[in-house]
């Protein structure tokens, strides 16, 4: 058990996920040895992956969009920035008129009605009836501001 190793998989871009589902897939019913794989979003076309070298060649042989595996082994302090988690610090406030960039509502613009733990809540502008969608916070880049005037805000 000692000799579990982080590697790097170059896989064809925008199919890491059908990748690890693949690996997963064989390591379930060949009971591979293979502790932990992630595909860091910044890293386009690679796939991290922890454990036993020989186990991790078997799991990946013969498998679709794999390029290869990169001989040398990953320290954990190389790639300890794209594992952790950091709150995004995003000043949002309601009003504001966001665009979404994921999920099923990409490219669709709305004002924040609600903010969340997280999330926010926006109207989708272009919708002939209002409808309130929540989507997480890192999926909405903020369009325009909401200045308030002084006077009273209006909700349509």
């Amino acid at each position: 058990m000692g000799d579990n190793t982080i590697y790097t998989i170059r896989t064809t871009i925008g199919r890491e996920s059908i990748v690890m589902s693949e690996i997963e897939s064989k390591v379930k019913s060949r009971g591979y040895e293979i502790k932990a794989m992630i595909h860091p979003e910044k890293l386009k076309g690679y796939v991290m992956i922890e454990g036993k070298e020989s186990d991790i060649r078997e799991a990946i042989r013969d498998l679709r969009y794999i390029k290869g595996l990169i001989d040398k082994p990953v320290n954990i302090e190389e790639i300890k920035q794209f594992l952790e988690t950091g709150e995004k610090e995003i000043e949002i406030h309601k009003g504001d008129i966001v665009e979404i960039i994921g999920g099923p509502f990409k490219r669709e613009r709305g004002k924040v009605t609600r903010i969340g733990k997280g999330e926010v809540t926006v109207e989708l502008l272009e919708a002939a009836v209002s409808i309130p969608v929540t989507v997480g916070i890192d999926s909405i880049r903020i369009v325009e501001k909401y200045e308030d005037k002084g006077g009273t805000e209006t909700h349509t």
